[in-house]
Formats: C-alpha cells, structure tokens, sequence
C-alpha cells in the first residue's frame, strides 16, 4: 500500500497542509515522531529517490525548493532542523517523501511512544 497516495493525496485522510505548489505536497505529518514533523511529497508517484529517473528531477527540486523554504522557516523558529529521506528497506511507505523534523524524538522507528507516554497524532 503506498500511503501517500491511498490516503493522504485521495484526501481519505485529513492532513493540515503546511506549502503546496503545482506538483508538491506538504504537511504535518499524521503521526508525529518529532514535536516539529513535516511530511514533504511529490503529487504524483515516485518510488524513492533510489527510483529517479532522469524525468523525475524537475519534481525533486520543487520538493527542494519547499523544503528550503520549510526549514528557513522553522530554524528561525527553533534554531535548526533536520532534512532526510528514507529508501530501501527503511521507507515504511514506498512513495517517495521528505521529512524535516525538530526535537527529540517522541517515537522509536516501529512507532512506539519513548519513556512509555502516549503520543497525540497531529
């Protein structure tokens, strides 16, 4: 199942869109693993940034350009963030996506809460 465009781009579930542009998506992620977590993806399917073909590009620096702009904002918020992408057997949802994240992490990488507290979704 790719989540992304099952759920969130078929608007099956509600998201708070952060940026949007002709072919890019950005919001708050679901399910939060960081108290800052921002989902960034293409509007149409590409599997990861292992699956680039060349055509795919001109999508991938639109993601860029809304990441950069993302995390100006949030490092003058919070003093910094981090930018990453998951591929292979580390992406959970084979779409590609970015994430830009800022704190500690509230859930290890199966999802379950750290120090036992429940965790609101976003």
């Amino acid at each position: 199942m790719d989540f992304y465009c099952d759920q969130v781009l078929s608007g099956r579930i509600a998201i708070v869109r952060i940026a949007e542009t002709e072919q890019v998506l950005a919001f708050h992620h679901t399910q939060p693993y960081w108290p800052v977590h921002i989902v960034i993806i293409p509007k149409r399917h590409i599997a990861s940034l292992a699956a680039l073909e060349p055509g795919d590009l001109p999508v991938v620096q639109e993601m860029l350009v809304v990441a950069a702009e993302l995390c100006r904002h949030i490092t003058a918020e919070h003093g910094g963030c981090r930018l990453s992408a998951n591929s292979g057997d580390y992406q959970s949802t084979k779409h590609l996506h970015f994430y830009i994240h800022h704190g500690s992490r509230l859930r290890d990488e199966d999802g379950v809460p750290i120090g036992g507290e429940s965790v609101e979704s976003a």
